[in-house]
């Protein structure tokens, strides 16, 4: 695991890249060898379908394909349909507060992995250690998917039956599960009301992305939450609040908001987000993202753990941060205690992806944090620091190995729903 180049699974839709027509045509019978490519345009509809589904990936070995449709066909989830056009809500008191992750949390919102059924275990590893503490939204683009989850997650195990009663389903086809950067970013306003903002989502230009886009606004409307949209290029990853006045970003921020200076930015923000201090660190090289979750994690509104600055290939820009940490404070006025995590290297997988594991890509959510291992060396260090900087917590390692593949780990795959004042 440690080699500069690998081959392993990539969980990005691949077959509906905007390749040239040639290519396009040639690469199809590879993806759909690989992908699920027929279920992503025609979903399965009833149990016999997905009971197929289910057996060609393996993800029910213990099963025949008869006890499959027999387990499907009888099987009961809660399911909500977010899928027509909300209705218009009552315009909330600006600007809002962004709760820091250490507050109270009523829900966290896990987009399944359909398309990727080798990550259907991460996903699994999230929901059953997130449901002790919350309760968990799960959201799939056809109704059928969610009796093949609810199936999937029973026969694992681990969620006891008063433990699945904190699990829901919701219709709301995306394109992708990285529900931290196109899904709501939840405030309470100036009444204490919730509040979702919906930033503008096209983070990568060769796949399609308005579903993703578009996610914000269906599930608000389901939840009959005020949404307000928000006019930058932007994703949740690179935001993170400590509820008391800081915001914490990254020049990336810059890098899709060509038309901001740092000045009229702050103008902009200061109408949406009640906020005193805007934190701006360097963004890594050689990675696409740009996201400051990938770099830092506030683990109070004083303390920040830091990816340390050992990599070779952007030391640099991971040592200025430290730096400005050391030296900065938050809105309250005081200075930041810092502690490093390891930095595993980068890697490239198929000669194209650059690949950055983070162990600062983790969620808190009421008094446990899931961290991301990689089953790398460092993962029993990363581990110790944090059991050393957030004592009272219960931190609970989530196998990242394969997600890591897609440019991400746990922090990027939720996305937390702070609970109604």
């Amino acid at each position: 695991m440690t080699q500069r180049l690998q081959f392993n699974y990539v969980p990005y839709p691949l077959w509906r890249r905007r390749w040239p027509g040639p290519i396009q045509q040639m690469m199809q019978p590879l993806w759909k060898a690989i992908y699920p490519v027929v279920e992503d345009t025609a979903p399965p509809t009833d149990a016999a379908a997905m009971a197929d589904y289910l057996v060609r990936y393996g993800l029910l070995k213990a099963y025949s394909l008869q006890d499959l449709y027999i387990c499907l066909r009888d099987s009961q989830p809660h399911i909500e349909d977010a899928t027509t056009p909300p209705a218009a809500t009552v315009e909330p008191a600006l600007p809002a507060r962004l709760p820091a992750q250490w507050e109270p949390m009523q829900a966290v919102i896990v987009n399944w992995p359909v398309m990727y059924p080798p990550l259907w275990d991460l996903h699994a590893q999230m929901v059953e250690n997130i449901t002790p503490a919350a309760d968990v939204t799960i959201t799939v683009p056809a109704p059928m998917w969610a009796h093949a989850v609810c199936l999937y997650l029973h026969h694992r195990g681990h969620i006891g039956a008063d433990l699945m009663g904190k699990i829901r389903f919701m219709t709301l086809p995306t394109n992708d599960i990285w529900v931290r950067d196109y899904g709501p970013i939840i405030g309470y306003d100036q009444n204490g009301q919730r509040v979702a903002f919906d930033a503008i989502y096209d983070h990568i230009p060769e796949y399609p992305q308005t579903l993703d886009d578009h996610m914000p606004i269906h599930w608000a409307g389901q939840q009959g939450m005020p949404l307000i949209p928000v006019d930058l290029h932007t994703e949740g990853g690179n935001l993170w609040s400590d509820g008391a006045g800081t915001l914490i970003m990254t020049e990336q921020i810059f890098n899709e908001n060509p038309g901001h200076d740092r000045a009229s930015l702050e103008r902009y923000l200061h109408t949406l987000f009640d906020y005193e201090k805007l934190i701006i660190t360097p963004r890594l090289r050689l990675e696409s993202t740009g996201h400051v979750d990938l770099i830092l994690k506030l683990a109070a509104a004083n303390h920040v753990l830091l990816s340390a600055p050992t990599s070779q290939s952007t030391g640099e820009e991971l040592d200025q941060t430290a730096q400005l940490f050391e030296r900065e404070t938050n809105a309250a006025g005081k200075p930041y205690s810092v502690d490093f995590l390891p930095t595993p290297r980068l890697y490239f997988n198929w000669f194209t992806y650059p690949i950055r594991r983070s162990y600062t890509n983790a969620l808190t959510v009421n008094g446990r944090v899931l961290v991301p291992v990689y089953k790398l060396p460092t993962d029993d260090t990363a581990l110790r620091v944090y059991e050393r900087a957030m004592p009272g917590y219960e931190i609970v390692p989530i196998d990242c190995a394969i997600g890591a593949n897609g440019g991400g780990a746990v922090h990027c795959m939720t996305k937390d729903v702070p609970i109604s004042l």
